[in-house]
């Protein structure tokens, strides 16, 4: 395994949570189904068209999307593998270059805490640095976080 680690042993990432104003059920569709990943899988500035996101939502499973700047239009393909899908509650998947080994790629997990009408939702990634303010890795999941928010305010199948 060649993932990125800390002298200590550690691997680097970091984690960001939420509350959402939407029901659990919803909050897992967001993150599982290709029409509802395409509103939000994407930081501020950048859409994932339709046309090119797939999900093959299974435990080994590949998903792929390209994300296409606004201003530029230039494109970065991003995907992984499925690792544990545990609806609705929890989803594990390794991010970056759609044809990269699964064990060379950082891995994300997302928590889904039943609330009611909203979700609590904790966003772990690890294998790779990330803090607030890196214009980067942090930044954009963060940001693309704030898009979910947005998809999941305007109610599903309505663009963010």
């Amino acid at each position: 395994m060649n993932r990125d680690t800390r002298p200590n042993g550690e691997t680097p990432g970091f984690t960001l949570t939420r509350v959402l104003d939407a029901p659990r059920d919803l909050v897992w569709r967001a993150w599982t189904e290709p029409d509802e990943m395409a509103r939000w899988f994407h930081p501020r500035g950048m859409t994932s068209p339709r046309e090119h996101l797939r999900a093959d939502l299974r435990v080994g499973g590949r998903y792929a999307y390209v994300m296409v700047s606004d201003d530029t239009g230039e494109r970065t393909p991003t995907g992984g593998v499925y690792l544990e899908i545990a609806a609705p509650e929890r989803l594990v998947f390794t991010w970056g270059h759609p044809e990269a080994a699964a064990e060379d790629s950082p891995v994300v997990t997302v928590d889904l805490e039943d609330l009611g009408d909203r979700t609590g939702m904790t966003f772990r990634l690890r294998g790779v640095p990330g803090r607030p303010g890196d214009d980067s890795v942090y930044d954009g999941w963060s940001s693309a976080l704030d898009v979910l928010t947005d998809a999941l305010a305007d109610g599903p199948g309505r663009r963010a």
